[in-house]
């Protein structure tokens, strides 16, 4: 079936499946560069407009996890059509709010259905493909939805500098209306009625403990999403730290914010187009130590109040080592997954926007105008994933010693 796709219907399958992937930076970045605006309409603190941001993580992170394994069990079509809706609703509602906090309680809902596209999408890539397959589809579907963080702040500050934040979230609106026409007409069932897991919550508790006591899985979940909880405190902070403390404009800081959706693509398109001459997991190694150095160098820069280009040129490739690691963990944690696919889609996908959740608000905690939060939580961030790495992954087994000796590791 789809296993046989051309080369064009594969390229057209990965746009579908990146429109609903690209969901996720789209619901966090668009908005971004409105921080300050919000924050001076309803006048409150960086710190609250911060915690709706950190209100949507959660309910990316905590929609993933129900969406997940609620498509285990009725297919991979119908939970990610109601999602949609459901987003689409939302949207709309944040562009109503009245204050801060409904709008903080809208974005957790927004972020919750936004879930739906993110971890679906996901969990239909490893229904259809495994192996070295797997990897490089996966690379072409982080293309497509790696350009969202190029454009998405691009996009918010254009739509702010002609109208309020308020036309953000009416155009977030009008992206799941079309995301509804797509699930409804583009989009086939990739999971048959034999393979999918029964409507039993304690077979669906199983799952979750199946995934838990597998090591290896967990060494890649956590090493993802320490990773991506960490560069949620960047996109946190960054807003503040580029606009306030450098007095970039709007449009100055969508350009330097969105210039890293390019690092992320040449970060996962290296892993992409080498997969066949360098495992998946030297790349994860290659992009632990790689972020280990840019987030130093970040630390560095923060503490001695160095100039904006010498703060840009770490972070940017601070990010390119996310989407090193994103791509290189995904199909080595997901690869012994089929039975059980969504389940394992969602507990990757809980782990970055729970930990980011936590982090984006502690970027706050020094005030609008430092940055030494920041380049902690970052450097903290390199730190435990390596440790991830090393304790969970590279575990000291005979046949793990000798396949690391092999690759050179």
């Amino acid at each position: 079936m789809m296993k046989q796709m051309t080369s064009r219907n594969r390229l057209g399958f990965a746009l579908i499946l990146g429109a609903f992937s690209a969901l996720g930076p789209f619901t966090i970045d668009m908005y971004l560069p409105s921080f300050p605006e919000i924050a001076q309409q309803f006048g409150t603190k960086a710190s609250l407009v911060q915690l709706s941001l950190t209100a949507c993580l959660i309910g990316l992170g905590v929609g993933q996890l129900i969406m997940g394994s609620l498509s285990d069990v009725y297919g991979r079509r119908k939970p990610l059509l109601i999602s949609m809706i459901i987003y689409l609703l939302a949207s709309f509602t944040c562009a109503v709010a009245p204050n801060i906090y409904f709008l903080i309680a809208s974005r957790f809902i927004e972020g919750f259905a936004a879930s739906g596209g993110i971890v679906i999408a996901r969990a239909i890539v490893r229904d259809v493909y495994s192996g070295q397959e797997l990897t490089k589809f996966f690379s072409l579907l982080m293309l497509i939805s790696n350009i969202a963080p190029l454009l998405a702040p691009v996009a918010g500050s254009g739509i702010i500098s002609f109208t309020t934040w308020v036309g953000v979230f009416i155009v977030l609106g009008v992206i799941g209306i079309l995301l509804v026409l797509i699930a409804t007409w583009q989009l086939h069932e990739t999971l048959p009625r034999e393979a999918r897991v029964s409507n039993n919550t304690m077979q669906l508790l199983m799952n979750f403990q199946t995934l838990f006591r597998d090591r290896q899985f967990i060494g890649y979940a956590l090493a993802q999403g320490i990773m991506i909880g960490g560069i949620f405190a960047y996109v946190s902070g960054t807003p503040f730290i580029y606009q306030k403390i450098y007095g970039a404009s709007p449009q100055l800081f969508a350009v330097l914010f969105g210039s890293n959706g390019i690092s992320l693509i040449l970060g996962s398109q290296v892993v992409g187009r080498f997969a066949h001459i360098i495992s998946e997991r030297r790349f994860l190694l290659l992009g632990l130590l790689l972020s280990g150095l840019t987030s130093s160098t970040v630390l560095v820069v923060v503490l001695l109040h160095g100039p904006l280009f010498s703060l840009v040129i770490p972070l940017f490739f601070f990010v390119a080592s996310i989407g090193m690691t994103s791509t290189a963990s995904f199909p080595l944690a997901m690869e012994s997954q089929s039975h059980i696919a969504g389940s394992a889609s969602a507990l990757l996908g809980l782990l970055p926007f729970l930990l980011g959740s936590i982090t984006s608000p502690l970027v706050g905690v020094a005030g609008e105008y430092s940055a030494i939060p920041m380049g902690v939580i970052l450097i903290s961030a390199s730190f435990l994933a390596l440790c991830a790495y090393f304790f969970l992954v590279r575990r000291p087994t005979v046949g793990v010693i000798a396949d690391s000796h092999q690759l050179g590791l």
